[in-house]
């Protein structure tokens, strides 16, 4: 699949310029000058880094699994966890970030484990909210490679709690959402255990 990831050398697009304008704009609104010099290229800036944050919209989660789907005789437990994210919350376009863990009970088809983690990237890569970005991960796992179960946790901390609002720096969010076999409180457990160790 190609790698939609922006890198330096790219040239500005149409679609860059526009959103560099709006940047500029915001700039001025807020009392600065954007022709100063630390500022000139703020707003070019802020448009690629806003365009990198959202490169979700443009992959299909469904396909990158697809394109890693092995016939395997395996029905135990496999989970990928401590998956590195980042995303940006969609009520204030601020970051929220920390770690996923996935794991899945296979029905005839295993996927590559990287995929896991590429699924997790392309839902965070979009504006979102914790709980819909667990249920996301969790619904596109089940109805691609149809699982016996799939079981997502995510554990994070929203910027938005920590630099306004509130302002409790240490808070940490937990969701979760399961299906098929990780209804029974058993298989939850054996999950929460397997991620929770660290050894």
């Amino acid at each position: 699949m190609e790698d939609n990831r922006l890198v330096a050398s790219e040239p500005i697009t149409e679609h860059t310029k526009e959103m560099a304008q709006q940047y500029r704009r915001i700039l001025e609104m807020i009392g600065e000058d954007p022709e100063r010099e630390g500022l000139v290229k703020t707003p070019v800036r802020a448009a690629k880094a806003m365009e990198f944050f959202t490169l979700g919209y443009k992959t299909d989660a469904a396909e990158i699994i697809k394109g890693a789907m092995f016939k395997e005789d395996y029905r135990q437990m496999v989970i990928v966890k401590d998956i590195d994210f980042y995303s940006l919350c969609e009520h204030h376009l601020l970051p929220f970030y920390g770690k996923a863990h996935v794991g899945y009970i296979p029905n005839g088809y295993i996927t590559g484990l990287s995929k896991i983690a590429r699924v997790v990237e392309v839902f965070a890569r979009r504006l979102q909210v914790q709980e819909r970005l667990t249920t996301q991960i969790k619904d596109c796992i089940q109805q691609t490679l149809n699982p016996l179960g799939v079981m997502v946790v995510i554990e994070a901390s929203h910027t938005c709690m920590q630099m306004r609002g509130i302002e409790k720096i240490n808070s940490v969010t937990t969701t979760s959402d399961f299906t098929g076999a990780f209804e029974s409180a058993k298989t939850r457990e054996e999950f929460m255990n397997l991620i929770q160790n660290k050894a």
